[in-house]
């Protein structure tokens, strides 16, 4: 192996001496599992079943990359030469064109794979709490995994073209494209160990040496690749830190939020009696108070009490959850309770997988012989906090910075929920972090 140069397969360098080509393919080994990764990346749960998973993968996927590996070994083996470019020269000359054009379609395909992907990542991010509020839109009206995100869509295409532009050449790409696909590998070991120790039956004696070594054949390889450090394998470590620290830093912002509207609030059970000893005027209507925190006035009931200084004839305190499945059923999905003096406590909950609509799930409640929620008699009232930033206080300041940026550019209610504009009253209160 050591007599022979690498350059067949991209990343590859070449080898002149049996370690160095040992690295070397196994650097190179993960561009082997490029038609995996496409397969892998799209939305399974798009498709009826886990059946046609597996047939797809037995009878098509699996034969498919067996003879095209197969055969690209077999013709190095009878032609040194083809050492070049052994995917091309491995078909016939009038097959050439025919396939440039199959393995340009399979890049678009693989290409909208990696999209419709990071829709359906970057929305169930946002249902379990780490990145902010997006527009969200429904491209069919019979799937509901159909979804097409703007502020996504317009990332990643400035991503690629930087990544293209800065790269210059997919040789140069070749590193960062291996340790993404063997870091994506280790991540998906780990996780399946985690849920098959859950799982799975299988002895632990038996169990745990084949998860070491599905552990230790994605180290070898990662490890590989990071050799090539500083020739590329940077990109997708400092992509990945980007990525982890913006979730991150959602998700704790949000805690400490939480935290001082809680610490500041007032508690519901203490404030009804008091108002109701000098009750305001009473106008017709519902108002739906969204509020996170059970069991606190929400800040925009307060406000609306100051500055218009009247109730509605309804007051619902509404609290929308997230639950950590996919789905939620129907008939857990919305629960009312009466708190008294014509406020209630209601509570919808979605899977994160679901896009929420509140006005609809509430509407929903009249045909259970619940309460009934006229869309125009039903006035939503929101708070929409200012961040302000506060050194020695929950995180760094760079990161109070830049989760106050982040949350000022989250997707208003209006989108998010589903709720029209002209039902909506947003309040705002500053809040220190």
């Amino acid at each position: 192996m050591s007599k022979y140069c690498m350059r067949s397969i991209p990343g590859g360098d070449c080898a002149s001496s049996s370690s160095t080509a040992g690295t070397a393919f196994s650097s190179s080994v993960p561009w082997c599992w490029r038609s995996r990764a496409a397969k892998r990346s799209t939305r399974t749960w798009d498709i009826s079943g886990r059946r046609p998973i597996q047939y797809a993968w037995n009878y098509l996927v699996l034969p498919a990359l067996t003879l095209n590996y197969l055969g690209q070994g077999a013709l190095l083996l009878a032609n040194p030469e083809a050492v070049s470019n052994p995917f091309y020269m491995g078909v016939p000359q009038w097959a050439l064109y025919p396939m440039i054009g199959l393995s340009t379609a399979a890049t678009v395909i693989a290409s909208q794979a990696v999209i419709s992907g990071g829709y359906s990542a970057a929305r169930q991010a946002i249902q379990l709490g780490y990145l902010p509020r997006m527009a969200i839109k429904h491209t069919s009206h019979e799937t509901i995994g159909q979804i097409y995100i703007p502020s996504i869509n317009w990332m990643l295409m400035v991503g690629t073209i930087a990544t293209v532009i800065g790269f210059g050449s997919s040789t140069a790409l070749a590193t960062a494209y291996g340790v993404s696909v063997t870091g994506t590998m280790l991540i998906t070991s780990f996780m399946l160990i985690v849920a098959m120790r859950h799982r799975s039956t299988i002895p632990p004696a038996l169990f745990w040496p084949l998860a070491a070594l599905f552990v230790l054949v994605d180290l070898a390889f990662l490890f590989a690749n990071l050799v090539k450090f500083m020739d590329g394998a940077w990109f997708p470590i400092l992509l990945g830190v980007v990525v982890f620290t913006l979730l991150r830093t959602w998700g704790r912002g949000r805690q400490l939020l939480q935290a001082e509207i809680i610490k500041d609030g007032i508690k519901l059970d203490t404030f009804l009696p008091g108002l109701m000893l000098s009750p305001p005027v009473r106008v017709q209507g519902t108002a739906v108070f969204l509020t996170a925190q059970k069991g606190i006035v929400p800040k925009a009931l307060l406000h609306n009490l100051k500055h218009n200084k009247v109730l509605h004839e309804r007051n619902v305190l509404l609290t929308v959850e997230t639950k950590g499945i996919p789905f939620v059923n129907a008939d857990s999905r919305l629960t009312i309770d009466t708190i008294g003096a014509d406020f209630y406590r209601a509570t919808i909950r979605y899977g994160f997988m679901e896009t929420p609509d509140v006005p609809l799930a509430l509407m929903r409640s009249a045909d259970k012989g619940g309460m009934c929620f006229d869309p125009m008699d039903t006035t939503y009232f929101a708070s929409r906090e200012t961040i302000v930033a506060t050194p020695k206080r929950g995180m760094p300041i760079w990161r109070d910075r830049l989760f106050g940026f982040m949350h000022r550019n989250a997707a208003p209610a209006t989108d998010f929920f589903r709720i029209p504009a002209t039902r909506l009253v947003e309040l705002g209160a500053p809040v220190e972090i």
